[in-house]
C-alpha cells in the first residue's frame, strides 16, 4: 500500500502545474509561477504544494533558490510552511489581511506623514461615504444614529470625554466603510484607523469647541447618507477629514521624552 499523495492531483490539467524556470531570472520566476497557481485557483486553500524534491525537478532550480522563493511566498501570506510529519507547504486563503499587514507596517514606521494620511483619507473616505449613501439599509442607518448618540453624549460631557469622542468618530467612519460593501475600502480604512491613534497622541488637541464642530460634521454626513444625497455626503466627509488634519497641524504638540531619555536629563 502506498501513502496517499500530499499534493493535489493534476490529472485534469493538460499541462504540468509548473515549468522549468527562466534561467535569467530564476528566483523571481519560481515565485511568480507558484503565486499564479494559487491566485488562479489551480492550487486551492488547504492543498499542499508538491514536495521539495519534485518542485526542484519540475522547475529546474536549486534547493537554495527554491527555499528562498518559498520563504517569500510565506512572507506574502500565500503559503504556510509546516514542519514535522505531515508537514510541507500548505496554501493559505487569499484575503485582504496581507495588504493590511503591509500597510500597517508602513504607517507604524512613520514613513507616512500626517499630510499623506489626510490626503489619502480625504479622497478615500469621500468615495466610501458616497457609496454608503447609495447602498445604505435601514439597519445601517440605525447603527449610524446609535454612534451619533454616543458621540453627542461625549460632547455634552466636555473636554474629559475627548478620547471617547475620537473613538466614536472612528467607529462611525468604519461603519460607513462597511456600508460601502467593498472589502478593499474596509480593510484599508480599518488599518488606517487602527494606527492613526499614534498621530492623534502626538498632534491632536481636541477640546469641546472642536468636538462640537466635528459632531456637526458627523450629523451632516449621517443625514446625507440617510437621504441618499451622494454628492453632499462625499463633500461633507472630505471637509470633515480636512478639519481634523487642520487641528493636528495647528496644535502639533512637542514629542514627549521617553523614560530612558528622562533619566539622561
Amino acid at each position: 500500500m502506498t501513502d496517499e499523495p500530499l499534493f493535489r492531483a493534476t490529472v485534469e490539467i493538460m499541462e504540468p502545474l509548473f515549468k522549468i524556470a527562466k534561467q535569467n531570472r530564476i528566483f523571481q520566476d519560481v515565485v511568480n509561477q507558484i503565486e499564479e497557481a494559487i491566485l488562479d485557483g489551480r492550487l486551492k486553500e488547504g492543498e499542499r504544494l508538491p514536495p521539495e524534491r519534485e518542485l526542484k525537478e519540475m522547475m529546474g532550480t536549486s534547493r537554495s533558490t527554491l527555499r528562498e522563493a518559498l520563504r517569500i511566498l510565506e512572507y506574502k501570506g500565500l503559503i504556510e510552511v509546516r514542519l514535522g510529519m505531515g508537514g510541507g507547504c500548505v496554501v493559505k486563503s487569499v484575503s485582504t489581511e496581507q495588504m493590511s499587514a503591509s500597510l500597517d507596517l508602513l504607517i507604524r514606521s512613520q514613513k507616512v506623514t500626517l499630510n499623506h494620511l489626510a490626503e489619502f483619507r480625504e479622497q478615500a473616505e469621500g468615495a466610501v461615504v458616497e457609496l454608503a449613501a447609495q447602498r445604505r439599509t435601514d439597519r445601517d442607518i440605525r447603527e449610524l444614529e446609535n454612534l451619533l448618540d454616543e458621540a453627542r453624549a461625549c460632547v455634552e460631557q466636555g473636554d474629559t470625554a475627548a478620547d471617547d469622542f475620537i473613538r466614536a468618530d472612528q467607529k462611525l467612519h468604519l461603519a460607513v466603510a462597511r456600508m460601502s460593501r467593498n472589502p478593499v475600502y474596509v480593510s484599508v480604512l480599518r488599518t488606517i484607523h487602527n494606527n492613526i491613534g499614534h498621530y492623534f497622541d502626538r498632534f491632536l488637541v481636541m477640546k469641546q469647541k472642536e468636538m462640537r464642530e466635528n459632531y456637526r460634521d458627523m450629523e451632516d454626513i449621517v443625514r446625507a447618507v440617510r437621504r441618499g444625497e451622494t454628492e453632499k455626503a462625499g463633500r461633507t466627509a472630505r471637509m470633515h477629514v480636512r478639519r481634523f488634519n487642520t487641528y493636528m497641524n495647528q496644535f502639533k504638540k512637542p514629542r514627549l521624552p521617553q523614560k530612558n531619555e528622562e533619566k539622561m536629563l
